[in-house]
């Protein structure tokens, strides 16, 4: 299930990128990639990769349409129930 929050996050960024101009659909992607790719990886991230990630995403969420930044918030919903899962701070 936990992975499934990395996924889901990945794909409401896919979504968020095929509406927004282009050099915000190529950090959206680059996001929507790197949370698959760590969704895929036998150790999943910790608290400090996902606080970057989340970072990046509030930063890029200012540039977004409306829709957009709704399907940002949910990726970041996505990460957030993630982080519950994952041990430490």
């Amino acid at each position: 299930m936990t992975r499934a929050e990395l996924i889901a996050a990945s794909e409401s960024l896919e979504h968020a990128a095929e509406g927004a101009s282009d050099d915000l659909t190529a950090k959206l992607s680059e996001q929507a990639d790197t949370l698959a790719t760590l969704a895929d990886r036998e150790k999943g991230p910790d608290h400090g990769r996902l606080a970057k990630i989340e970072h990046s995403l509030r930063s890029l969420k200012e540039s977004a349409s409306d829709e957009g930044a709704d399907l940002i918030d949910d990726a970041l919903t996505h990460i957030k129930e993630y982080r519950k899962t994952v041990d430490g701070v």
